[in-house]
């Protein structure tokens, strides 16, 4: 869930808006007529009068700043909810590889926005479409209402000739970005300071985010200490099961998931993860406050169209201290946590961001299940932590994804030995935990068959694309 919303704070000395400008009485009698001052009697009635401004946001202090960050983190309890955000590619039905009219992009953007979803749909800065699910109860709660919304824009986007893809990173050039708002003005100055994975990242990438709950405050196989460092620990084998974003040309050429090297190449410290030594709230509240700040907001009242001020080398910790370019307040820093991109970002539940956006109609529904099964069934995640761990301890604890386990599985996917002999276990652990949990039997089938196609046989989804414009089409995969 995000952060709540700050509460505003009015002076005590602001007029009463109710309150008449001025009153006449015997201690102070009208003026007379001739007088330079006008009466206050053609003051204007309350009623006409203009309300007062608001009171501007107090400023955050350091201390305030690190216990709203501490608070809502990790909103601890029984793991009971699931959530997903699958983002998307548009694409021309009959010549995918050719780049959209910006015009075209709108209105099929606009004709999936008018549909009655029970996801929320946002459109990413490249056009990308996202569909975020509403938590969800159970596995099958979470699979039915995404595939229903999912047929819904699919048929609205047929009518236009357009198609969703599922792929990690769009391999058509040059980069298009479609919003102009000023946040991502902002985001594209501040992320090209550090090169051109930033607009890689935001105008061609697309992935599945699954969603699981924090977990118990007490310690065990469902607690949030744990869960939280499995979610890292399993992070490289998900990267591997599920790399799909081959890269035949630039600097992620051979690769099978080009997107994580994009994810790497950001600027230092915003895709990172905390350190895992450290409790993760802790670590969490160190981590935020002590990343640079990507933007400024433009004040409250100010033209929808004044551009933010993006600053060079201040950390939110620096801003709250110096007071500059304007004191810092609990919106600032609200949206300044919605600008950290780890693999896994701590919202009150562990998002899971290290997963490409799988091909095929169903193929999201595979790592949604997956990760369901090694997080919320305690035998799945027992096994999962284990064999993980075992993993990788053997790599050192550099930071994801700056880690060469990580770096491992974005280059050679399932072709390395450990992360396919990792992942076999993990799957072959959630198949059997997937009953439990009461998975349909399209579920069961659907992740069976991509264990079967995918994980015993050590290949990636990248490794059944031929090329980039099969790749878009869908088409021409290798046996």
């Amino acid at each position: 869930m995000p952060p709540n919303a700050p509460t505003s704070h009015t002076s005590s000395s602001s007029p009463d808006p109710l309150s008449p400008l001025s009153s006449p009485s015997s201690s102070n009698p009208p003026n007379p007529p001739n007088s330079p001052n006008p009466p206050s009697a053609l003051a204007l009635p309350a009623s006409l009068a203009p309300p007062p401004s608001p009171a501007p946001p107090e400023p955050i202090s350091e201390t305030e700043a690190e216990e709203l960050i501490h608070g809502i983190c990790f909103k601890t309890g029984p793991p009971r909810v699931l959530g997903a955000e699958l983002e998307w590619l548009v694409l021309d039905a009959e010549r995918p590889w050719l780049p959209l009219a910006p015009e075209r992009l709108t209105a099929a953007h606009e004709a999936a926005g008018a549909l009655p979803l029970h996801s929320r749909l946002t459109v990413e800065p490249g056009g990308q479409l996202e569909l975020s699910s509403a938590p969800a109860d159970s596995l099958s709660a979470c699979v039915d209402g995404l595939q229903a919304d999912l047929t819904a824009v699919r048929g609205v986007l047929r009518a236009q000739g357009l198609v969703l893809r599922g792929l990690g990173q769009d391999p058509r050039r040059p980069y298009r970005r479609l919003l102009t708002d000023p946040r991502y003005e902002a985001m594209e100055r501040y992320l090209d300071r550090a090169g051109p994975a930033g607009r890689a990242m935001m105008c061609a990438s697309a992935s599945v985010q699954v969603c699981v709950d924090a977990g118990h405050e007490e310690p065990g196989p469902l607690g949030h200490g744990r869960r939280w460092r499995l979610a890292h620990l399993l992070g490289a084998v998900l990267v591997a099961a599920f790399a799909n974003s081959p890269a035949v040309e630039g600097p992620y050429a051979g690769w099978r998931c080009a997107r994580q090297g994009v994810w790497e190449d950001l600027d230092t410290g915003r895709s990172l993860a905390p350190p895992l030594d450290i409790e993760p709230r802790a670590a969490w509240t160190r981590h935020a406050l002590d990343t640079r700040v990507m933007c400024v907001r433009a004040p409250e009242g100010a033209p929808a169209d004044t551009p933010w001020t993006v600053p060079e080398g201040l950390t939110f910790r620096d801003w709250i201290r110096t007071g500059g370019p304007r004191p810092a307040t609990a919106a600032d820093l609200e949206y300044h946590l919605t600008t950290l991109f780890p693999p896994v970002r701590p919202r009150g539940h562990l998002e899971l961001r290290m997963i490409d956006a799988q091909p095929g109609d169903d193929g999201w529904l595979v790592p949604v299940a997956v990760v369901h099964a090694l997080f919320d069934d305690p035998e799945a995640a027992e096994t999962a932590y284990r064999v993980t761990k075992a993993l990788a301890d053997s790599y050192g604890p550099h930071p994801a994804p700056r880690n060469p386990l990580w770096r491992s599985a974005a280059r050679a996917g399932l072709a390395d030995p450990e992360l396919r002999s990792a992942a076999t276990a993990c799957f072959l652990a959630a198949a059997e935990a997937l009953p439990r949990l009461g998975a349909s039997d399209l579920v069961r089938d659907t992740v069976a068959a991509f264990t079967e196609r995918h994980v015993l046989a050590g290949r990636s989804p990248a490794d059944d694309h031929a090329d980039p414009r099969q790749q878009l089409s869908g088409k021409g995969t290798r046996p």
